[in-house]
């Protein structure tokens, strides 16, 4: 049953990170190697709240999730619009966000030193026990909070204007272009939800780690992965994958150990990728071909 509660736990941290990173990748041919980056300056956001505006619990939430979008669109502006539709976009956007988030880091050690941060507990009641695993405020907590925002997006995307222009975008954006989708708006948007769900997902982690300047790194990898495996801009499938993912890793730290994870994680990738070339719920055939 142990296995089964962290399963759950994981699998609703990695959602948050991976469906940014998918509807960037499929909607606008960008993969944000400063989602990781963005994942800490949200948690040093939520912690600069609590340390001199409120540790409330809403506040603390609100604040990571504001920081994560304003990050966002920070990368969107600084690399993505203004590389966007030039030669050879998409590698010179990799590069961008990839020096992006280094030199995020760095700032990041040299304003907060490299010692990690605590985030106050936002959850204060939510304990009990499932069988014989106990499950604690923070991961019950996570876990509903998670689902709740999850739902919100996909709610979103299924129901508003902007969530139509995205999943245009990411079907057909040749398509979206024809019936006047603005591609640069909806960028902004893509990136702003994006990083607000790495920020959910900072503060969320935080209950159980810290906060610091390379807290991002592990994040990106593993959304990365949920990312490739879910198949790009399918919600559903991302949210599959990241359980799959996460059932993986529990079983394997359980039974094997920790050190372990990152091999299995990587068999995992290319035993999904072989039966499912697209991903378990990959849209684009012939993706950004």
């Amino acid at each position: 049953m142990t296995i089964v509660v962290t399963t759950i736990v994981l699998a609703s941290i990695y959602s948050l990170v991976a469906i940014g990173i998918s509807l960037t990748w499929a909607g606008l041919g960008f993969l944000n190697l400063a989602h990781g980056v963005i994942f800490a300056v949200a948690g040093y956001g939520a912690w600069l709240t609590a340390e001199h505006l409120s540790e409330g619990p809403v506040a603390v939430i609100l604040a990571g999730m504001l920081v994560g979008a304003l990050a966002g669109v920070f990368v969107c502006v600084v690399v993505f619009l203004p590389l966007d539709g030039r030669p050879n976009a998409e590698i010179r956007t990799l590069m961008g966000t990839l020096a992006l988030s280094f030199l995020g880091v760095n700032l990041l050690q040299e304003i907060f030193g490299p010692q990690p941060k605590a985030l106050p507990s936002i959850f204060e009641w939510g304990n009990f026990e499932i069988g014989n695993a106990v499950v604690t405020a923070d991961r019950s907590g996570a876990v509903v909070t998670a689902v709740a925002v999850l739902s919100l997006v996909v709610f979103a995307l299924l129901r508003s204007r902007v969530g139509l222009g995205v999943r245009v975008l990411t079907q057909d954006p040749e398509g979206a272009a024809l019936v006047g989708v603005n591609r640069r708006t909806t960028a902004l948007a893509i990136l702003a939800v994006s990083g607000a769900l790495a920020g959910l997902a900072s503060v969320l982690l935080a209950q159980v780690f810290y906060v610091s300047p390379e807290a991002g790194y592990t994040p990106l990898v593993k959304g990365l992965i949920v990312a490739m495996l879910g198949g790009l801009g399918s919600v559903p499938g991302t949210i599959a994958a990241a359980v799959l993912v996460a059932a993986c890793e529990a079983l394997t730290s359980t039974y094997l150990g920790g050190q372990y994870v990152l091999i299995t994680l990587f068999v995992l990738i290319a035993v999904v990728l072989l039966i499912r070339p697209r991903g378990l719920g990959g849209l684009l055939e012939t993706a950004r071909a």
